[in-house]
């Protein structure tokens, strides 16, 4: 039986939600000051106004005016829902007596439940939101009479119908755990600063939803211009479609000989050598090859600027600005300090199945890296990456910056060579008084290759690979030892 789901308003929350809230049932939005409780609450009013239904806000902390006037700044009117000011805030400050003798709710002038059920009853609403439920229980004469106040609340609007968001300060939630067995489900909104980065990280959390599933975990959400956008972490499922995949050409002969035709379509590949070996250089030169044969593709660039890549493409005769100018290829800046990973990977989703890039070029993992310190491990989260693009027969290209440059090989310093399927690797080596780059192909999972040793050369004129280097051992050391120094190939 499928349960029929009001959607939230909110981008992002109803693919956690598995569709939306549950019609008829009440949900507490918990979160301390700041944490976008009010704005949450507002865009799910928005969106049940647009579809008609009657709307209604209870305000006990803000006035209705303070309300309008912070919506107005997401370009917000509220048009057609009802606000309804419960603050007492009218006129001059009003003193009825000191509550050190009497109880809250014997000095107030008249229970507040009355006026909520009043309320009710005069708006017959279909969604309401009350803020908050933790002023409540400071106007109730004790806990107990709060939680039957509370109680009787919640089956009152589940009568009536009546979807409902309560908000509520999550220090109350602790003590306060008759609350949170009431209602249906529980949203946390979480607000902390980076320990690494120092800077502020939110998120949101499915805690209890009752009468469906719904995506574990906390998910990433930034309060934007539009309101409040929310990326869902999925755990990617790696489902390999069938069939044989095309091999994808370098556009480099001899590097083609290498890997004995290229890569397949589909596979990650992980170029990795110290800096400076021509990493960057070599990845745009496969994305210009691809997009000649019709395969589009992106770079996403965690160091380097498009200006600063454009200007060394035109200096070693990479046609990178003919491609960015027909949409073939598109270079994207990103900010590892201001993005997260579950926003990473939504963009990629946005960028393959919205534009139709194939080949997917990360440089470099030192930079993403930077993304991923406050989010749990590294290569878990390129797993992920790696497992939808798999699914969409899409190429994956990691770039890996080695730290020393000649001695102590390693494939990579960060543990995600396993989850790759080739790796290419650019390497320094001294030849007669020379520095030299090598390239050599350590992995291909899918085919054979070639395992030797070339020489690896960027010119004016492009990228050049040479003959294997047959008079040498000892170069993946860097300090080679000569068997007969004869005459080094050329290029």
């Amino acid at each position: 039986m499928t349960v029929r789901r009001i959607p939230t308003g909110v981008t992002g929350l109803d693919k956690i939600l598995h569709g939306g809230f549950i019609p008829a049932s009440s949900y507490l939005l918990v979160g301390g000051p700041g944490a976008g409780k009010t704005i949450l609450s507002l865009q799910f009013l928005r969106q049940c106004q647009q579809s008609k239904s009657r709307c209604l806000f209870l305000s006990l902390t803000e006035s209705v005016t303070t309300i309008r006037r912070d919506a107005a700044s997401f370009g917000w009117q509220l048009k057609g829902i009802n606000l309804v000011d419960m603050t007492l805030s009218d006129g001059e400050p009003k003193t009825n007596g000191e509550y050190s003798v009497f109880s809250p709710g014997e000095v107030e002038e008249e229970s507040i439940w009355k006026k909520i059920h009043a309320a009710i009853e005069e708006y017959e609403p279909d969604r309401l939101v009350i803020d908050s439920v933790t002023n409540l229980r400071y106007l109730s004469t004790d806990e107990y009479q709060y939680r039957k106040h509370v109680q009787q609340l919640i089956n009152h609007l589940s009568r009536r119908q009546c979807l409902s968001l309560l908000l509520f300060e999550p220090g109350e939630l602790e003590r306060e755990q008759s609350i949170a067995m009431a209602v249906d489900g529980i949203l946390w909104l979480h607000s902390e600063i980076s320990k690494e980065r120092v800077v502020e990280i939110r998120t949101l959390e499915i805690s209890k939803f009752r009468g469906s599933s719904y995506l574990s975990g906390r998910h990433p959400m930034r309060i934007t211009d539009e309101g409040i956008v929310v990326y869902p972490h999925c755990v990617e499922i790696l489902k390999r479609p069938g069939g044989d995949s095309a091999l994808l050409s370098t556009g480099i002969e001899s590097l083609d000989e290498l890997l004995m035709g290229g890569f397949h379509m589909g596979t990650c590949t992980l170029l990795t050598g110290p800096s400076g070996t021509g990493k960057s250089s070599l990845a745009t030169h496969f994305l210009v090859q691809a997009a000649r044969r019709g395969t589009r593709g992106i770079m996403y660039c965690f160091e380097e600027g498009t200006e600063s890549i454009l200007d060394r493409c035109q200096g070693i005769g990479i046609p990178l600005n003919g491609c960015l100018e027909d949409g073939t290829v598109a270079l994207c800046e990103v900010n590892p300090l201001e993005l997260y990973p579950d926003e990473f990977l939504e963009i990629i989703r946005r960028d393959v199945e919205e534009q139709g890039r194939r080949i997917i070029i990360i440089d470099s993992l030192r930079g993403y890296q930077l993304a991923m310190d406050e989010f749990g491990n590294m290569a878990a989260n390129v797993q992920n990456i790696l497992n939808y693009l798999r699914r969409k027969r899409a190429s994956l290209f990691l770039l890996n910056e080695m730290q020393y440059i000649m001695g102590d090989l390693r494939i990579s310093e960060d543990g995600v060579s396993y989850l790759t399927d080739n790796v290419l690797m650019l390497r320094y080596a001294e030849y007669s008084g020379e520095i030299i780059k090598v390239v050599a192909c350590l992995k291909k999972r899918h085919g054979n290759f070639q395992s030797d040793l070339r020489e690896f050369k960027i010119t004016e004129e492009g990228i050049l690979v040479g003959e294997k280097l047959t008079r040498l051992r000892g170069l993946l050391t860097g300090v080679p030892h000569v068997e007969d120094l004869g005459t080094k190939p050329e290029l």
